[in-house]
C-alpha cells in the first residue's frame, strides 16, 4: 500500500511547482468565459487589442468607427478587437474502490496529476473545478481563480478517499447537470468499469467543453505478475471469482486489456476527445511535461 500525501509538497514538489509557472492550459475550440480575463478567445469584444474591421451597420456604436478608412475610402468600418476571456478547467476525478489499488496506487497518481493541472490552471487565472466522483458525485470544489486557492484545493484532494462501489453514468449524470461554463474537462480514471463507459461519456461530450480522458492504469494491471490457483476479490462490489493462473491466460488476458484500451481511444477519438493511456508507476512531472504537452493540453 502506498503511503497517503498528507500535505501539499507530497502531491507537488516545490522544483515541480517552479517548472509548472511557465505553462498554460489551452484550447483547441473558440470558447467564451462568463467573466473578463486573461483567457484570449477568437471572440470579437472591446478590448485594447486589435483584431479586423467590418462595413459599419446603422445602430452600431460610432466610438469604434475608424476615421482614418473613412477619410481615405470615405465608407464607414468599425474597428473589432480580440476580448480577453477567462477559461473553465474542470477535472473529473475517479475516487471508487478500484483507485486505491496499485503500487504506487493509483489514487496517488491522480491526485497530484489533479494538483498539477489545478495549480497550472489557478496561477493563470481560469477558472477550475475539481469533482471526484464514484457511484455518483463524491464531492465538488467549484469555481475557484487564482493562486489563492492552492491550498484550499490541495486540502480538498487530501481529505478525499478512494473507496466504495463506481456507477460511471449516474456520476457523469450528474455533473453534466450541473456543468459550470465552458472551456476544459478533463476526466481521470482507470475506466474498468461493469457497465462501460459509453453511455457516460457521451452525457460530457459537447461542443462548449475540449475533453480530454486520461485512463491511469497500475503496472499491476497492465502487466501483472501472478501464479497458481487464485481466488480474485473485487474491491468495488466483492463479486469473487477462483482461477487458475497460467501463460496462456496471462496472454489472454493482455490482448483483452490492449483491446479495451484501444477500443476506449477509438470511442474518444471519433468523438473530437483526445485519449492519453497512463501507468500511475511512472513519473506524473515527466507526463505533465512532455506528453500534456505533446498533446497540446499544456504550452
Amino acid at each position: 500500500m502506498s503511503p497517503k500525501p498528507r500535505r501539499l509538497t507530497d502531491l507537488l514538489d516545490p522544483a515541480f511547482m517552479s517548472r509548472l509557472d511557465s505553462l498554460d492550459v489551452m484550447s483547441r475550440k473558440i470558447l467564451q468565459g462568463k467573466l473578463q480575463g486573461e483567457r484570449r478567445s477568437k471572440r470579437r469584444g472591446q478590448s485594447v487589442e486589435f483584431a479586423d474591421h467590418r462595413p459599419y451597420v446603422a445602430g452600431d456604436d460610432l466610438r469604434f468607427v475608424d476615421w482614418n478608412i473613412y477619410g481615405r475610402l470615405e465608407q464607414l468600418f468599425l474597428k473589432l478587437f480580440l476580448e480577453e476571456q477567462d477559461l473553465t478547467v474542470h477535472i473529473v476525478a475517479d475516487a471508487s474502490g478500484s483507485m486505491s489499488l496499485g503500487a504506487p496506487s493509483k489514487e496517488i497518481f491522480i491526485k497530484k496529476l489533479t494538483a498539477a493541472l489545478g495549480y497550472v490552471s489557478l496561477v493563470n487565472n481560469n477558472r477550475v473545478t475539481v469533482s471526484f466522483f464514484s457511484d455518483g458525485l463524491k464531492g465538488q470544489l467549484a469555481n475557484m481563480r487564482g493562486r489563492s486557492y492552492l491550498h484550499q484545493m490541495a486540502d480538498f484532494l487530501l481529505g478525499s478517499d478512494c473507496d466504495g462501489p463506481s456507477d460511471f453514468d449516474n456520476s457523469c449524470r450528474q455533473i453534466a447537470a450541473g456543468r459550470i461554463g465552458t472551456g476544459i474537462m478533463i476526466v481521470l480514471s482507470d475506466f474498468l468499469f461493469k457497465e462501460g463507459y459509453d453511455s457516460a461519456l457521451r452525457r460530457l461530450v459537447g461542443r462548449q467543453y475540449d475533453m480530454y480522458v486520461i485512463q491511469v492504469l497500475s503496472a499491476q494491471e497492465l502487466s501483472p505478475d501472478l501464479g497458481g490457483e487464485l481466488k480474485l476479490l473485487d474491491i468495488e462490489d466483492a463479486d469473487a471469482a477462483e482461477i487458475t493462473v497460467s501463460g496462456a491466460l496471462m496472454k489472454y488476458y493482455k490482448r483483452t486489456l490492449t483491446a479495451y484500451c484501444n477500443e476506449l481511444k477509438d470511442f474518444c477519438t471519433r468523438r473530437g476527445v483526445v485519449y492519453l493511456l497512463a501507468n500511475s508507476a511512472d513519473s506524473v512531472e515527466t507526463l505533465v511535461l512532455n506528453y500534456l504537452r505533446r498533446i497540446r493540453l499544456l504550452r
